[in-house]
């Protein structure tokens, strides 16, 4: 089996090629245009998806040293995202299908996230929990099987990823600021600054309080040295990103003990953050967890993920017809 899968659902356009449960290529074209704008700007993505699709669809199957006609299969991001995007990627995976007369697959962006860890070895055995954070998504879920999953906890307003994202845009620095705020963070003191931390009831999150928190607390700090910022940057961004990171990996850990699992995984853009790595290999340790953590190229958005995805669905010959429309806010 041979799948062509494509993923748009945000600001990166990406094509991979999957045979027989291997990845052969995964081709991602990001775009620099948004941090002009401080954030993703979804006319402007859906613009350059259409100008990245084709170019990024040819190399993948280029790199695969394989041609459109030995393709069984074309799988595409379904949801969630934004719509503009996802319109781009559905309407490019339809065509092409319809042109090879093969077989569609639609693909749940977040689900694919966590299949990532199925690209390489070590892979988590079932089942499993996984943490699967991002700009637009905070959520813990219960792996039964590939095609079986649980959310169990999920913020109830705010994504850790924008609590990162909004937190360099207060400090002034470009988009995209999570990669800075760990970037800096390696540098500071953790315990300098101390951060309230909102309690949700069950395994749910909330980051909208520690925001509000941070936004006063800079107020307070700018208003009597105009400097602060500047000088205190790496205690700053320490400190925030530690509180995050606590926020996060307490509840997993209640999850943990919740349902008597130990092997644990994490996903998503966040996943790639250097601190969190650390802390949760840490806590492994301390709670005797089986730990996986993906490859940086599978935590941020990518078609390898989308394809790993429509592998297994490929195997349980779950297909879907060509009159199949993008939901930006698929379920589960």
């Amino acid at each position: 089996m041979t799948i062509l899968a494509i993923e748009s659902s945000c600001d990166d356009s990406s094509a991979a090629v999957i045979i027989n449960g291997k990845i052969c290529s995964n081709i991602v074209a990001s775009q620099a245009i948004h941090t002009k704008w401080g954030g993703v700007v979804p006319e402007l993505a859906s613009r350059a998806h259409q100008q990245h699709i084709v170019p990024v669809v040819a190399e993948a199957l280029e790199r695969a040293k394989i041609t459109k006609n030995d393709l069984n299969a074309i799988a595409f991001t379904r949801g969630p995202g934004l719509l503009g995007s996802l319109l781009v990627g559905t309407s490019f995976a339809k065509a092409l299908a319809m042109g090879l007369n093969i077989p569609l697959i639609d693909v749940h962006h977040m689900q694919a996230h966590v299949l990532a860890h199925f690209i390489d070895e070590p892979k988590p055995n079932f089942p499993f929990l996984c943490l699967t954070v991002s700009g637009g998504h905070t959520q813990i879920v219960f792996v039964r099987s590939p095609l079986e999953m649980e959310v169990i906890g999920e913020t109830q307003d705010d994504a850790v990823g924008e609590a990162f994202d909004k937190t360099a845009k207060l400090l002034n620095l470009p988009y995209p600021g999570g990669p800075l705020i760990d970037k800096y963070a390696k540098e500071g003191n953790p315990e300098r600054f101390p951060f309230p931390m909102v309690e949700m009831q069950g395994l749910n999150y909330s980051f909208s309080g520690i925001k509000t928190s941070f936004l006063y607390f800079l107020q307070k700090e700018t208003k009597k040295n105009a400097n602060f910022v500047e000088e205190n940057l790496a205690d700053i961004c320490a400190s925030m990103q530690a509180t995050l990171i606590k926020i996060l990996l307490q509840k997993l850990k209640k999850a943990a003990k919740q349902y008597k699992i130990k092997e644990i995984a994490i996903a998503g853009g966040v996943s790639a953050n250097s601190g969190l790595r650390a802390e949760l290999q840490k806590m492994g340790e301390q709670e005797n967890w089986n730990v996986y953590i993906p490859a940086f190229q599978y935590c941020t958005d990518n078609a390898g993920m989308i394809a790993m995805a429509a592998h297994f669905k490929a195997e349980k010959g779950e297909f879907c017809k060509q009159d199949v429309s993008p939901l930006p806010r698929m379920a589960w």
